[in-house]
């Protein structure tokens, strides 16, 4: 059986209504950038990032991160959502992740200042910064691996037959 034209269409463009109100997060905003659609900075090896949040009433710091290289901070507030006081209405949801990370999750959340009394100072540690290591790329021992010669990792002489460069 065949579904109509105007059905496929239908849920064609449900889908791509869809894709542009879920959470698109980008250092540029997204599909739709505008206030309130969450922050991202992105650390690297040569310009590692770390974010702080100032509470403005007494320059507190009230969130600070040290973005490792090669990852990135994810943030949004949510107005209205916080303790219900006037002193801290406002959810912060955070998370940290790979680098150029798009979509996802922010698992984390703070309450904090109302958006009058907060800011964002952005710093950068100095380069070049090392990501952290991956623990799939680490080469385990091998007693096959030889541990004298000019192949060893100790190094050794050059074998007498060896053509000249």
């Amino acid at each position: 059986m065949k579904t109509p034209k105007s059905i496929t269409l239908f849920f064609i463009a449900a889908s791509a209504v869809a894709a542009l109100l879920v959470g698109c997060y980008t250092p540029s905003g997204g599909f739709n950038p505008g206030t309130g659609r969450g922050f991202v900075y992105i650390s690297t090896p040569t310009r590692p990032v770390t974010v702080t949040l100032v509470d403005t009433r007494n320059q507190e710091a009230f969130f600070r991160l040290d973005i490792p290289a090669g990852e990135q901070l994810t943030f949004k507030f949510v107005e209205g959502s916080g303790t219900g006081s006037r002193i801290e209405p406002t959810k912060m949801l955070w998370a940290v992740w790979e680098a150029k990370t798009e979509f996802g999750s922010l698992n984390n959340q703070l309450i904090c200042p109302p958006a009058s009394c907060r800011r964002i100072d952005v710093t950068y540690r100095p380069a070049p910064e090392d990501p952290p290591a991956d623990p799939t790329l680490i080469i385990p021992p091998d007693s096959a691996i030889p541990t004298t010669g000019p192949d060893s990792p100790a190094g050794g002489p050059q074998p007498p037959n060896r053509p000249k460069d």
